[in-house]
């Protein structure tokens, strides 16, 4: 199966840009390994989208490992769409008015 393309919302763009600009500020080290498993994260997505367990509003969660963050992602018919950048200890479900 071929990989279907990534797009993010564009709040979960804004996300991802702030949680980079938070980790650049205290460790160019963390900053680039923070955007290199973000890079994984998406390519495994692209790749697998169904592999991760959907929940009930029909959206999927993809947890980095060595970051407190989550991607939230539906597929749509000709795209993956990550609605969210989550910080996972951080107000649960904020991203469901994005749906």
């Amino acid at each position: 199966m071929a990989a279907k393309p990534v797009r993010f919302h564009e709040q979960a763009d804004t996300e991802y840009d702030d949680a980079l600009d938070w980790y650049l500020a205290r460790s160019p080290q963390a900053a680039a390994e923070f955007a290199e498993e973000l890079t994984r994260a998406v390519e495994l997505i692209s790749g697998a989208p169904h592999r991760w367990a959907r929940d009930r509003a029909g959206t999927r969660r993809f947890l980095l490992h060595r970051f407190p963050f989550a991607l939230i992602y539906r597929e749509l018919p000709s795209v993956v769409q990550v609605l969210a950048v989550a910080h996972t200890h951080r107000r649960p479900g904020y991203w469901k008015d994005r749906l």
